[in-house]
């Protein structure tokens, strides 16, 4: 239970020897030689060791690590060792040090060499972990990105991106094990930033293998030199591969999982003609959704209820809609409110039942943590309008790794509704929703959003990404704009008074 604490606490992942090995055997063959090495967060010393054998040209090492266990390790394989000189290890903290002193002392080019820690804030603030940065908005979130949870990070990013920061203007390199999507993250600040980098790599490695660790990793190796930076970064899918199998780069302040494909579709890149809207959010499941059982509906508590029907509607979650918005995926839920911040207290005459049923339940509802329902009506959904109970939608799902976009359609004559993991058109008729299908399913939509999409981020389709679109220039490719404007009312592109009013009001059918 300690270890597993540890584990949780630290993100606690200690490096095999033989990957440790791997690693700078692949730095060796693109030519890397250091005069001095940093692991900073060592723990037992394997990549720091591994750093000494493969690159006799280091003249000074150092190793840090918050955990004094290890450090007292490290330190008896360190006394067997030869270099031992060459070497200093020390128990630190990795939030206090000075990094930029650390990195001014030692001779260049450096290579900053390790193995970060695999884990949030949000899920050390669970554990009440005081093994967290000093709270700094260094992603640059505001309004409902940071209250809607957008805010949280891993803690590698925010190392990584300190490490760039004390290393840029100097010569060396950079090659640690994290994340997948914290090397992207790392590597996108670090290009946004004017910091120095080339010949950028993110080498896969297969971390149930090395780690036992459900999670997508990879070794990024980035280079520091004063000279005109790139903003690209070859992707290679094993630390073995001789060739990427992609190109990521950053163009006109923007991320892209596949510069190339970007190149060749972002003609395609506009205005939101059609609204992306997310389905309903309540963040109580157990409570707010059901399983049909006869005339009764069963919930997540496992208590068989009788509600009326007027404020219960069929919906689909996720993995319902990746599955193609089948029958059997159908569930129900309690949507309170038409929109948001409608009055709750009119469901107690309408429905007595369901009215009953929110105050049994009213201590769940009332830990909900988000703050979107703070200072709202009582039992308050998010996300919900008009759009919300339009008959017919074209629907993705955010979180499964396909580009499938599903009509779907209202079940006994109630429209079916989404949760809020799931992105949708609004359309008024089936044939509404079978040409925007045809649209959002041709192999050129999938070339454009393919330039976007990161299939290891925990949701890869999300409403930013899909608004990127322009329907009507993709429709205008496919021979069908004339269609595209007769089904959508549209006669051709308005010219809001301002910035804003474009952004919110842009052409749409439906509100």
């Amino acid at each position: 239970m300690a270890k597993t604490k540890v584990i949780a606490e630290y993100g606690d992942f200690q490096t095999p020897s033989h990957l440790a090995q791997e690693v700078c055997r692949l730095l060796a063959t693109q030519g890397i030689k250091p005069a001095s090495i940093i692991e900073p967060t060592c723990g037992l010393g394997r990549f720091l060791f591994a750093g000494l054998n493969a690159f006799p040209s280091v003249k000074m090492a150092v190793g840090f690590d918050i955990n004094g266990a290890y450090i007292r390790k490290a330190a008896e394989v360190l006394h067997q060792r030869p270099d031992a000189l060459k070497v200093r290890l020390a128990e630190a903290d990795f939030f206090s040090a000075d990094w930029d002193h650390v990195v001014g002392q030692l001779p260049q080019p450096i290579l900053v060499l390790g193995n970060l820690p695999w884990v949030t804030n949000a899920h050390l603030e669970v554990l009440g972990s005081r093994n967290l940065p000093e709270k700094t908005n260094f992603q640059g979130r505001v309004g409902f990105d940071a209250i809607t949870g957008k805010a949280n990070f891993d803690i590698s990013e925010w190392m990584l991106i300190r490490l760039l920061e004390a290393m840029s203007g100097g010569r060396g390199t950079l090659a640690m094990l994290c994340k997948a999507a914290v090397a992207r993250k790392a590597l996108f600040h670090g290009w946004k930033n004017n910091i120095f980098l080339r010949g950028s790599s993110i080498h896969r490695i297969d971390a149930g293998l090395h780690f036992d660790a459900a999670v997508d990793a990879a070794l990024l190796v980035t280079h520091f030199a004063p000279i005109v930076p790139e903003t690209t970064a070859k992707v290679y899918e094993h630390l073995s591969d001789i060739g990427p199998y992609s190109t990521i780069g950053m163009e006109g302040g923007q991320l892209f999982a596949d510069i190339d494909a970007f190149q060749r579709h972002k003609h395609l890149c506009g205005e939101e003609v059609l609204k992306w809207r997310s389905g309903i959010k309540h963040d109580c499941s157990k409570v707010m959704e059901f399983r049909r059982e006869g005339d009764r509906y069963c919930n997540g508590l496992g208590e068989l209820v009788e509600l009326e029907e007027y404020y219960i509607y069929p919906m689909l979650k996720s993995s319902g809609v990746a599955g193609g918005g089948g029958k059997d995926d159908i569930r129900r839920m309690l949507v309170t409110q038409k929109n948001v911040g409608d009055d709750t207290a009119e469901i107690e005459r309408i429905a007595p039942k369901t009215w009953a049923y929110l105050q049994r339940h009213s201590g769940l509802l009332a830990k909900r943590g988000s703050s979107i329902y703070k200072n709202r009506p009582r039992f308050s959904v998010f996300g919900v309008g008009d759009y919300s109970f339009s008959p017919w939608k074209v629907a993705i799902s955010g979180f499964y790794k396909k580009l499938v976009f599903v009509k779907i359609g209202p079940q006994n004559g109630k429209p079916i509704v989404l949760d809020d993991t799931s992105y949708f058109l609004s359309c008024k008729n089936a044939a509404e929703a079978d040409y925007l299908c045809e649209l959002l399913n041709s192999k050129t939509a999938r070339a454009f959003y393919s330039a976007f999409v990161f299939w290891d981020a925990k949701r890869p389709i999300t409403a930013d990404l899909l608004r990127r679109l322009d329907l009507r220039r993709l429709a205008r490719e496919l021979g069908s704009e004339e269609l595209f404007r007769t089904l959508f009312a549209l006669h051709g592109p308005k010219k809001p008074s301002r910035a804003r009013h474009r952004i919110e009001s842009s052409p749409r059918l439906w509100t």
